[in-house]
């Protein structure tokens, strides 16, 4: 696979593909602009070499349908300040109007196409769509690693109609920050893995148990393994059906000398409202009629001390419900271990990058993914749609 500092892109089209699937408020202000800073050192160097530059993204679940929320306006006037130059918008990603705009466009400019999900042919990876999308450039650029593992017209069926392909530089950050976390890692390497399910991180367990020294749990997903050990977990979330599985992936641990870290005692109240009682107890006696919400002291130390000789950490999911200030403290307290410790740490999935956020240590950690999904299919051990596809474009075309 080509990067983009290996192209020739002096004057020519450059079609990028972004993923500026940015949160809104309710008067359309962005409330989050970390991935069109991400793009910035692409942009900036596609405009350097002098290139034609082309942006798509998608923003929201339209469902093939245009809805003005879910413009790229807001993007655009966004991007346009980030840069210090004006990023015009289309009414459309394409159609005459686009293939005008792409033709009138100067070297040096910037021009961003609509939503490329109000047209349903996009998430179909329709060919005729990505035929009409590949006519706009001489070179076609993927830095959209949040949306790598869809199979999607701009990020895959693209690929078969364009005339040189590679990557952006977001797109190399990632994966090289990925390949240095589990494919080489230092180690001890450990995997703190967390959030509400097991069912949603199932492949992800069963592929880092071969991988990683320690393995930590925590989260919702904790007491399906807890109750897989016998104890009482109340109301607490548990998978039932995934109770053997959880007995698996334990004694798969063993058999793989992976050290398994589970809460020793934990935060549980009488409901999730905020104003509700909580304890916190040891794991033997969560009541039957209580929920766990949260890791308790001693397991912050336990899982603070399983961190300390680590030289790689991988985080996906928090310690528990971190959006309620009194079930926050584990997901915290955890987050500054992390960012105090001296490992190559690197932190993916959507709500545990908004938790590091909360905790104030974005900038004490390694690298904080910019895709959810994408990096969870990484932790699979899975290889990439959009990534193949580039892979298979360069091959065809050296």
């Amino acid at each position: 696979m080509r990067y983009i500092d290996e192209m020739d892109l002096k004057g020519k089209r450059v079609l990028c593909r972004f993923d500026f699937n940015v949160p809104l408020d309710a008067d359309l202000n962005i409330v989050d602009d970390m991935r069109i800073r991400a793009a910035l050192p692409t942009i900036n160097y596609a405009l350097d070499e002098n290139a034609k530059v082309i942006i798509m993204s998608h923003l929201g679940r339209p469902k093939g349908k245009r809805v003005e929320r879910m413009s790229l306006a807001p993007v655009a006037k966004r991007l346009s300040r980030l840069l210090g130059k004006s990023v015009t918008i289309l009414n459309d990603c394409v159609g005459e109007e686009v293939r005008r705009a792409v033709a009138e466009l100067r070297p040096g400019c910037t021009v961003m196409l609509e939503n490329l999900r109000f047209h349903p042919e996009e998430e179909k990876n329709d060919d005729g769509f990505a035929r009409e999308l590949a006519g706009y450039t001489d070179v076609y650029i993927d830095d959209a690693f949040g949306n790598a593992h869809r199979s999607h017209a701009s990020n895959v069926g693209i690929t078969k109609f364009v005339k040189e392909c590679g990557a952006g530089f977001l797109m190399k950050k990632e994966l090289t920050y990925f390949s240095k976390a589990l494919e080489k890692p230092a180690r001890p390497l450990v995997a703190i893995v967390g959030g509400s399910k097991v069912s949603g991180k199932l492949e992800a367990l069963g592929n880092l148990i071969k991988l990683v020294n320690k393995m930590i749990i925590g989260g919702g997903m904790a007491f399906t393994f807890l109750k897989a050990q016998g104890f009482e977990v109340g109301k607490s979330l548990v998978e039932d059906d995934l109770l053997d599985r959880a007995r698996e992936i334990m004694q798969e641990a063993r058999e793989h000398g992976v050290k398994f870290y589970l809460p020793v005692d934990c935060v549980i109240a009488e409901s999730m409202e905020a104003e509700a009682e909580t304890k916190i107890v040891p794991v033997q006696e969560i009541n039957a009629h209580w929920i766990g919400l949260d890791i308790g002291p001693a397991t912050i130390t336990l899982f603070t001390e399983a961190l300390n000789n680590a030289k790689t950490i991988v985080w996906n999911g928090p310690m528990g419900v971190f959006e309620q200030d009194a079930f926050s403290r584990g997901t915290f307290a955890l987050a500054h271990s992390v960012a105090n410790s001296y490992a190559l740490s690197i932190v993916g999935g959507g709500d545990t990058d908004v938790a590091i956020d909360r905790a104030g240590e974005r900038d004490n950690m390694s690298y904080i993914s910019t895709g959810g999904g994408a990096f969870l299919e990484l932790l699979e051990g899975k290889k990439l749609p959009a990534i193949l596809a580039l892979e298979k474009c360069s091959e065809g075309r050296t």
